[in-house]
């Protein structure tokens, strides 16, 4: 049995079991249990790892990217499996801690930056100094 920081509960996973195996027809039984090839893919997807890396005490990993690809597939409305399983997680989280389902607020950060050779001489950055292109050069 696996326990990492990435793996939901069980009774998280109950809430979009439904979901997940109504993904793909059955043509023949399951060789996994879809909790560990869920958590796989959230070790996968949060860790940034390649798929080839998962621990072996999860699913094989070509196994487990096979339902990623199914899950992943958006359908008609442009909607995946996957996005509808952690928008469902995500609400159910927020709701535990009284909080609204989607957040009512973000936070945009901007960077500013040089301009390469396609610059005029001059430039003005939101109250910074005027750089002359020729100092940029030394």
């Amino acid at each position: 049995m696996h326990q990492y920081p990435s793996d939901i509960s069980r009774e998280e996973y109950d809430l979009i079991r439904e979901d997940l195996e109504g993904a793909r027809k059955r043509t023949r039984p399951r060789q996994y249990d879809l909790y560990d090839v869920f958590c796989a893919v959230l070790y996968v997807v949060q860790g940034g790892i390649q798929w080839r890396m998962l621990p072996s005490d999860y699913p094989k990993w070509q196994s487990v990217y096979y339902y990623f690809r199914v899950w992943a597939e958006k359908d008609a409305t442009g909607v995946s499996v996957l996005d509808k399983v952690l928008h469902k997680l995500v609400k159910q989280i927020r709701n535990e801690d009284l909080r609204q389902d989607k957040t009512t607020f973000g936070i945009v950060d901007a960077q500013s930056v040089q301009n390469a050779d396609t610059a005029e001489e001059k430039g003005y950055d939101a109250g910074k100094k005027y750089v002359e292109s020729n100092a940029m050069l030394s």
